[in-house]
């Protein structure tokens, strides 16, 4: 038998994904389950997107260029002036293969074999993927839930700091927790950037939908980081199109942006179809981001609610994105998480969760929490919510907790 690399052998299994064979299970029984546990909106994916590719007119579906092709970089161009952000050009995008060959490419760029980036956690759990893939080690500053999971001191960041430090990574609105930066948190991190000449990789792929009045700062809003700031950005949930598989690498510094072209070029292109696609999406995408706003912010009202009003369920009230950590009073998520699906129903329905330790570099600290994603619809959360009040108590009668 030929030898496994230790590479795929230490690659880290995707805490959303790895219960899907239980779940399959559970639907051949005849099971009815909601997925809470992956952020696949139900949100229909604008009609502007979808006609362009019902009308496409080409006799050869060909290669674009490694950088995107310029129709899209254009409309990427105008989205971001639209936003303030008058300088960029399409020069200062990189189109990618959705945001997590972005963030492949941005690792990639910037890190060697040994080094090592900071990320708040708990964290986008493919972020310890991507890590792992190029023997980048990460290194974890911890929130915590009783905050709402708000940046940790400044100063814990700077104790982390050691000559292999390439990067600190953030997600604003964050996957999982849905915490919303301030600007005088990111700030901070600005200038630990520049005191140590590292970069700031800002996830910012949920930049629409923040709530409550707030509005989504971008690490782009400080010019001084213009040698020390990469944007990690993608159609996938703006659109409700996660399966165009469109996002883009954006940084003001050529020379990150001709390092990361050199990667470009070896994976040939971008897919030609999403960007034909995500062209017509940002075409008067207006009323559709508002009402898509408004959906959320719904959603997340009637779950968070339903959720806190569960005895023994802490849920702090996330400002964007369409996720929340809630805490549970049970042992253990991730076999809480498999009961439900292996031995539990209520009315033949159950729930999919994500165990949130898998969010963790050390799954302790998530061991009680779990992640909800809000995508469904306003009957389906509070079924859904009503099946987990009822679990907990089965489970904790069940196991003498």
């Amino acid at each position: 038998m030929p030898n496994i690399s230790n590479r795929a052998l230490h690659m880290p299994p995707s805490p959303v994904r790895k219960l899907v064979p239980f779940a399959l299970q559970a639907k051949q029984k005849g099971i009815k389950v909601y997925h809470l546990n992956i952020g696949q909106p139900d949100i229909e994916t604008p009609e502007t997107a979808l006609n362009a590719l019902k009308n496409i007119d080409l006799k050869v579906l060909e290669y674009a260029l490694s950088e995107g092709n310029i129709e899209y970089r254009k409309a990427l161009t105008k989205y971001y002036h639209s936003l303030g952000f008058s300088d960029l050009t399409p020069d200062n995008f990189i189109v990618t293969n959705g945001g997590s060959e972005a963030l492949n490419f941005a690792i990639s760029t910037l890190c060697d074999e040994g080094d090592e980036v900071i990320i708040p956690e708990p964290y986008y759990a493919n972020y310890n993927g991507f890590t792992s893939t190029f023997d980048v080690n990460v290194v974890a500053v911890p929130s915590t839930i009783d905050t709402g999971f708000a940046l940790p001191p400044v100063e814990e960041f700077e104790k982390k700091i050691t000559e292999k430090t390439r990067a600190i990574i953030i997600c604003n609105p964050g996957n999982p927790t849905g915490y919303l930066y301030t600007r005088e948190e990111l700030q901070k991190l600005a200038e630990i950037a520049l005191k140590y000449d590292i970069v700031i990789i800002s996830d910012e792929v949920y930049r629409e939908y923040v709530y409550d009045g707030k509005q989504q700062i971008s690490m782009l809003d400080f010019p001084e980081l213009a040698e020390n700031c990469i944007i990690i950005d993608s159609e996938s949930k703006r659109y409700s199109m996660c399966g165009v598989r469109i996002g883009c690498m954006v940084t003001r510094s050529n020379k990150i942006r001709n390092a990361a072209m050199l990667f470009a070029q070896a994976r040939l292109s971008p897919v030609l179809l999403g960007q034909i696609a995500a062209t017509a999406a940002h075409q008067n995408d207006g009323p559709y981001i508002r009402a898509v706003r408004e959906e959320y912010t719904h959603r997340r009202n009637v779950l968070v609610d339903l959720l806190n009003a569960i005895p023994g369920v802490i849920c702090p009230k996330p400002r964007g994105a369409f996720y929340c950590v809630a805490e549970l009073p049970v042992d253990d998520t991730e076999k809480f998480a498999q009961w439900l699906l292996e031995k539990y129903s209520l009315n033949n329905e159950t729930i999919m969760v994500a165990p949130a330790g898998g969010f963790y570099s050390d799954p302790e600290l998530g061991k009680k929490q779990v992640r909800i994603a809000y995508v469904l619809k306003e009957e389906d959360l509070k079924r859904s919510a009503e099946i987990l009040k009822e679990a907990l108590k089965k489970y904790r009668e069940e196991f003498s907790l």
